[in-house]
């Protein structure tokens, strides 16, 4: 067997055939798509560093993938050569807390990626509303949806479009 492998990498030498596949490694957490652009719908997610191989090394815009058995595009920009830097997480000190109470409301403000590539303020609880809210969710927060689709889904639905 040893033979056959030393002989047929011999003869691939000989004729400088390369493989055509190629190693990428995605830079930013990636959606997998049924199609070439943006307007596809996602199929899941790679996770920033996962590595990826595609079959040529072009300047498309788009190429398909296989990821974990689905088979769709993800976008060439967020691509790389090189394999990201494994970072070591060390456990940040924890700051005592202040003996002093603050009269202000401090609120952590999330966001999400919406299906048109836009970055959406998440859902978000508030006294009144805020002037770019776009609609009242059952359980009393605003969400700030572009789409009427799957809005305030996980909040109860929608109580009142804004």
């Amino acid at each position: 067997m040893k033979k056959i492998l030393l002989y047929l990498s011999i003869l691939l030498t000989m004729f400088c055939i390369k493989g055509s596949a190629y190693v990428r490694y995605v830079t930013v957490d990636l959606n997998l798509r049924y199609g070439p652009g943006v307007e596809y719908g996602v199929i899941t997610s790679l996770p920033k560093g996962t590595s990826v191989t595609i079959d040529e090394d072009c300047d498309c815009k788009w190429v398909p993938v296989e990821y974990h058995g689905h088979i769709g595009y993800i976008s060439t920009k967020f691509l790389s050569n090189k394999a990201p830097n494994r970072k070591v997480k060390t456990k940040r000190r924890v700051q005592p807390t202040p003996s002093i109470t603050y009269t202000s409301q401090r609120r952590s403000v999330r966001y999400y990626t919406n299906v048109d590539g836009y970055r959406v303020q998440s859902p978000t609880r508030y006294n009144s509303a805020p002037a770019d809210a776009t609609a009242l969710c059952r359980d009393g927060s605003y969400s700030f949806s572009r789409n009427r689709r799957g809005t305030c889904s996980y909040h109860g639905g929608v109580s009142r479009w804004l």
